[in-house]
């Protein structure tokens, strides 16, 4: 347990974004490696140590360097990984620049299962044209896909949302269910997929990546600050099949708009692709380990998770916000309160796996809370 004092928190940062404060921004750079920020999902083992030491020597030359004018060299090196036409790509800095693209030129009335990540709720064009499909809390928030189509149908909506896996769920739609879903609402003009998490769902990643030719109506967006862990590179991408939403969305895409670090990082994909998968069945084999470990822990559900993040009710007495404060001031362990999320309540936080050793530390904390609170 780290001294009270040490980690006195700037609350008043928390009021002033719809996201998680960073701790630098909390803290100082000084008292950064004081907390373990369990708000990141990402992948903590890849870049491995091997490819950080490439990226810090080639820094200097780097940062003197504009990036390419030509996007089709950082599509190649990512087509070739994701195993589709480079010219099904879009690469953004990172999926948010995506994102708000997509939201405020190609939607005109979209259907968003709450709650959500904020950024396809914030970045709309109008708020009018956002129609909420709440997901029940008394089935665990679940997503019933076949549900879901029959009231887009009645509410003549023309476009869809599903964030597969869920964010702050974690819930996971099998590759079955998904292409199901996605025949049925063939007649809509967009069906939006967001895949960010995808990739921790299993050995074999169960993406519609493949499947992009079947579907001319379907958006993928991906962001790479969570499965390959580089979210200060600023990564995420776009794959349709669909030439006309590519070639407009290349209309709305700055020119740079990747930095040169970012770009070199996409030219080491293909040689370190062996090490990424290694690492990604390594954050697996964690997240199953804390699962096992949390659920277990009294005064706490924790929602079964296709990802490497749990949604956990606190069922002790504490609202969301102040076991998040306990957390971080008591134990330097941060989590994401998702009291402001649209359509979920005061009781309930985010957490994901930092590596199990890391991972213990939220564990004995939240068991220590539990014994003070039960």
């Amino acid at each position: 347990m780290l001294p009270h004092k040490t980690l006195k928190i700037k609350k008043n940062l928390f009021y002033e974004t719809s996201h998680s404060p960073s701790l630098a921004d909390m803290y100082g750079e000084g008292l950064v490696d004081k907390v373990i920020d369990f708000c990141f999902i990402a992948n903590p083992y890849y870049p491995d140590k091997r490819l950080i030491k490439k990226l810090q020597e080639k820094l200097p030359v780097l940062i003197k360097s504009y990036p390419s004018s030509n996007p089709m060299i950082s599509k190649n090196h990512l087509a070739a990984v994701l195993h589709v036409p480079p010219e099904s790509l879009i690469i953004g800095n990172g999926a948010t620049e995506l994102i708000t693209v997509i939201n405020s030129h190609f939607v005109d009335d979209i259907a968003i299962p709450v709650p959500t990540f904020s950024e396809y709720l914030e970045k709309l064009r109008e708020h009018k044209t956002v129609k909420l499909y709440q997901l029940p809390p008394d089935d665990n928030y679940r997503l019933d896909l076949d549900h879901y189509a029959a009231w887009i149908n009645e509410q003549q909506i023309s476009a869809a949302l599903i964030i597969n896996p869920g964010n702050p769920t974690g819930e996971l739609k099998s590759l079955d269910e998904m292409l199901a879903f996605l025949h049925t609402m063939k007649h809509l003009k967009m069906v939006v997929v967001d895949e960010s998490f995808i990739d921790f769902a299993g050995k074999e990643i169960p993406s519609l990546l493949p499947h992009i030719n079947d579907f001319s109506n379907l958006i993928i967006v991906r962001s790479m600050s969570k499965h390959c862990g580089v979210p200060g590179l600023r990564l995420g991408y776009c794959c349709s099949s669909n030439s006309l939403f590519i070639d407009q969305l290349k209309q709305f895409i700055p020119i740079w708009n990747i930095n040169s670090v970012a770009e070199y990082f996409l030219t080491q994909l293909h040689k370190t692709d062996a090490n990424y998968h290694k690492a990604r069945m390594k954050v697996i084999r964690d997240v199953e380990i804390l699962y096992a470990k949390l659920k277990d822990i009294p005064g706490f559900y924790v929602y079964k998770s296709g990802t490497n993040f749990f949604l956990i009710k606190t069922l002790c007495g504490l609202t969301a916000e102040k076991l998040q404060y306990i957390l971080l001031e008591k134990y330097g362990a941060y989590v994401r309160d998702c009291t402001n999320k649209v359509g979920m309540d005061q009781f309930h936080i985010r957490v994901a796996s930092q590596g199990k050793i890391k991972d213990k530390l939220l564990v004995n904390a939240l068991k220590d809370i539990s014994k003070m609170n039960m």
